[in-house]
């Protein structure tokens, strides 16, 4: 049984190597640890020094936790090379595979369409060889979570009054397709599908919506502290730019919400 550090050290290094996307008449995208060394030594060192033996170690977010960050920015930036070894990777660390189901479904309405089926062949090869089974997925409808009327009716009349006139369909969709159903799908519980969401605006530079989604977040349970952790973790997976221009908006939620 590989250590989590050794596992680790391989997915972030190497994670083309053994099962990289097929193009049509092409060959596998293959990145052997020599070519890694041979290529870019420092960057062989970064990951080693920086990501390995530090950034997945630290105490203000879980292993699980930071699985679901990382699968929720490589589906938003549609960089699915490495993102057989990352549902690999949250498997190991908790999270289910109903969990990383709904997680793609859940980043089709908040990155596209598009970023959310070019994850289907990875999940769908991880999940073949694990042996998951479509029933350990959520079905396409079971009963759903509790609706706050009174939250959800202020929200729908904000934006309604905001946009109704200029968009009506979107103002519709967003009140029928997500907030009355999609957030109140049970296999993901409402924390982590703030998380996945939160993930995936840093990750894409969506920082309008974070006030918003940020402190749904936390009225959902993340802490400050798991909040500040996933904006160190998306520097490495995101970069810098989308972190520091992230970071602003949530420091200025979490003080607000300090007052």
């Amino acid at each position: 049984m590989k250590t989590f550090a050794a596992t680790l050290f391989s997915f972030c290094l190497f994670a083309g190597a053994a099962a990289a996307q097929t193009p049509v008449g092409g060959a596998n995208a293959m990145v052997k640890p020599e070519d890694i060394h041979a290529v870019a030594p420092a960057l062989e060192g970064y990951a080693q020094k920086f990501v390995v033996e530090d950034l997945w170690k630290r105490p203000g977010l879980s292993r699980r936790d930071r699985g679901i960050v990382t699968v929720a920015a490589l589906i938003a930036r549609d960089q699915t090379i490495e993102l057989r070894h990352y549902l690999a990777l949250a498997l190991d660390n908790g999270v289910k595979p109903s969990e990383i189901s709904e997680i793609i479904t859940h980043l089709a309405f908040y990155t596209g369409w598009a970023n959310a089926m070019d994850a289907i062949p990875a999940a769908r090869d991880v999940f073949k060889s694990r042996n998951i089974g479509r029933d350990q997925l959520p079905p396409l409808s079971e009963p759903q979570l509790p609706l706050n009327e009174a939250a959800e009716k202020q929200r729908a009349t904000r934006v309604g009054e905001q946009f109704g006139q200029i968009t009506p369909s979107l103002v519709q969709y967003t009140t029928d397709a997500l907030f009355r159903d999609l957030w109140l799908r049970p296999a993901l519980a409402p924390r982590d599908r703030s998380l996945v969401t939160v993930s995936a605006l840093i990750a894409t530079g969506q920082v309008a919506q974070i006030t918003y989604h940020l402190n749904r977040a936390m009225d959902n349970g993340l802490t400050k502290e798991e909040a500040g952790e996933v904006l160190g973790h998306l520097a490495f997976y995101a970069g810098w730019p989308n972190a520091f221009s992230a970071a602003q908006v949530i420091k200025d939620v979490i003080e607000k919400r300090s007052k």
